[in-house]
């Protein structure tokens, strides 16, 4: 049974990975700040090893397992960024990795899990043939399962942005992050509710994937619509129990964003920062720009989870 992870468990965390991942820059922009009417500061997760902030947790779930557990390999599902990221801590720790991955998922991000050594098996793009298709590889293979966000290692791992964003950068009075299965706003709330009370945690999703509000709305987990019909691949997930519990109780609100918005927010990063961000990084710029949010002149915090993005289908094309 998973449990909450605690400020300590998020320390650990940052000593164990701090030998494998970039600590990852603060970048600002004036241009944009004028747009938000806010001083904004993006935690360029984009910069992480794989891409993405996911490296992050990954690191510390494989090299969090003792050496029975690590000589039977990983196994893991997920549509790109965490199956990169198991895969590449995997090879990192000279272990095997089982990745199995909708049929639907971006090639730049098959390319990637291929490329750092995965084991691809495919799968249906929905829930349940995910977790079928996970369960027979671990029948077979002995492997460890790592959850891409409902693992208590692994918000732990995604906490350790909190950690370096809090020191890089003082009296921040909101953090936005991205939600898909919640992993990296917990993290940061947790983070948070220790370290800098004062600071409102936001979480930013699709409208078309807007599960993780509709779950706060109802007191339960409101599985993700099927088909998906959003651009931010990395944010089709339903939310796990365990993150659940966390986003309910520290997460001070979920915020949803259109396709539109999401296009424009990526397109004014890639224009007036001179950086590539995925979708998914995009939705929390988004949600700053919505213009429904009380946040003039406040210092906000944006984090931008990652840059992994199909260059052969760009949205504005």
């Amino acid at each position: 049974m998973n449990r909450r992870p605690e400020l300590q468990d998020i320390l650990a965390a940052a000593e164990r990975v701090e030998p494998h991942i970039h600590k990852t820059p603060i970048h600002t922009c004036r241009s944009i700040d004028r747009l938000a009417e806010a001083q904004l500061f993006f935690k360029c997760e984009n910069f992480q090893k794989v891409g993405a902030f996911k490296f992050r947790g990954a690191c510390n779930a494989v090299f969090s397992l003792s050496e029975s557990e690590a000589r039977r390999g990983v196994a893991t599902h997920s549509s790109g960024n965490h199956a990169a990221a198991i895969a590449l801590a995997a090879r990192r720790r000279g272990i095997p990795a089982h990745i199995v991955m909708p049929v639907n998922a971006p090639k730049v991000k098959q390319d990637a899990v291929a490329g750092y050594g995965g084991k691809i098996t495919w799968c249906e793009p929905t829930v349940e043939s995910r977790e079928q298709t996970v369960a027979r590889v671990i029948e077979q293979t002995g492997a460890t399962f790592i959850h891409p966000y409902n693992d208590e290692r692994v918000i732990a791992g995604q906490g350790t942005v909190a950690l370096e964003l809090f020191d890089q950068v003082s009296e921040l009075e909101v953090v936005i992050a991205p939600v898909g299965g919640g992993g990296l706003v917990s993290g940061v709330a947790i983070v948070a509710a220790s370290l800098s009370r004062s600071t409102r945690i936001l979480g930013a999703e699709p409208r078309e994937a807007d599960d993780a509000c509709r779950s706060l709305q109802a007191g339960r987990i409101m599985p993700a619509v099927e088909p998906h019909r959003t651009l931010a691949d990395g944010l089709r997930t339903s939310l796990g129990p365990l993150t659940f519990g966390i986003i309910q109780e520290l997460v001070n609100e979920i915020i949803t964003v259109s396709e539109e918005s999401i296009v424009q927010a990526m397109r004014t990063i890639w224009e007036r920062m001179k950086i590539i961000v995925e979708p998914s990084a995009a939705v929390v710029l988004a949600a700053m720009m919505r213009g429904q949010l009380d946040l003039q002149g406040k210092r906000i915090g944006l984090i931008l989870s990652g840059g992994n993005v199909d260059l052969e289908a760009l949205p504005w094309c």
